[in-house]
């Protein structure tokens, strides 16, 4: 297959590269080589590349800082998907954007379907939405894979967060009443590759990791694998808090369980403690 891939050098991105077979031919595009929000630069790359497949591992993905700056979000994450949906449909590839559980308020209770009622709280999932309507508009066959709490060994993310704070300091607050599925970037690029492989149907699919827990759960999980590893001395003391005692611009949802049932039959659920084990040793 020839793929190009955008986002080439965000946390997924590079995932993606580590995976893609030899046997594939990639463009992997960062924002520096590709800015996805310019409809003749995405045109023309695609109609130069004649890709077979294009995926969107792009996104502005500052949550708090797309507030302040609701039309750069829009420009990414809506009208840059929009631009590699018409690309697809004039090269005839097939086109795969991932999005978020952002497009969710989090007022439920039970992992959220694909087919739920979406109702995105701030800019950020407003935008992310917004991108995956014209992608459906565009192409209907385009495949749209919504995932959360996104980790890896790449980037700047919240285990690499918590392991520097843990060094430091004793004991750390850590907000405990949201609640979502931790989700490996190496297991969504290949829960994404296999149904690319396996000529998925279009639609939303999504994918997450295979158990919930709060963001301070999640950190405890982290420092307990930190110290197993020997990166960490010893283990601080999470202090569960509030999301009203750690406001930011952006509302999140208190709720970011996604069911990942529909994905199941190309790749299983993000096993995500053990991603962990995997990773936190190499850091």
């Amino acid at each position: 297959m020839k793929i190009i891939l955008t986002g080439a050098n965000g946390q997924l991105g590079r995932c993606f590269r580590d995976l893609v077979s030899e046997t594939d031919t990639v463009l992997a595009l960062g924002s520096q080589e590709l800015d996805i929000s310019n409809p003749q630069a995405v045109i023309e790359t695609a109609k130069q590349f004649q890709p077979d497949i294009i995926i969107n591992a792009a996104a502005y993905t500052a949550v708090d800082k797309a507030e302040s700056e609701p039309e750069r979000a829009a420009a990414v994450n809506s009208h840059g998907p929009e631009n590699l949906a018409l690309a697809a449909k004039a090269v005839g590839a097939r086109l795969v954007h991932v999005s978020t559980d952002y497009v969710f308020d989090g007022t439920g209770s039970t992992p959220y379907l694909e087919t739920d009622a979406v109702n995105p709280l701030g800019v950020y999932g407003q935008t992310k939405l917004a991108g995956e309507l014209l992608v459906r508009s565009i192409l209907p066959d385009a495949i749209i894979v919504r995932t959360a709490w996104v980790f890896s060994e790449y980037g700047n993310n919240f285990v690499k967060t918590m392991l520097r704070l843990a060094k430091d300091r004793p004991e750390l607050g850590v907000v405990g009443d949201q609640v979502g599925c931790p989700t490996y970037a190496g297991d969504i690029a290949a829960a994404i590759l296999k149904m690319v492989a396996a000529d998925a149907a279009g639609g939303i699919y999504h994918y997450c990791g295979d158990s919930s827990v709060s963001w301070a759960e999640f950190a405890q999980a982290i420092f307990a694998e930190g110290e197993k590893s020997g990166m960490l001395a010893r283990q601080p003391k999470v202090n569960h808090i509030t999301t009203d005692q750690y406001p930011t611009p952006a509302k999140r949802p208190a709720y970011s369980v996604l069911s990942a049932a529909r994905v199941s039959e190309f790749y299983p659920a993000s096993d995500w403690q053990a991603a962990l084990a995997k990773i936190i040793p190499v850091l």
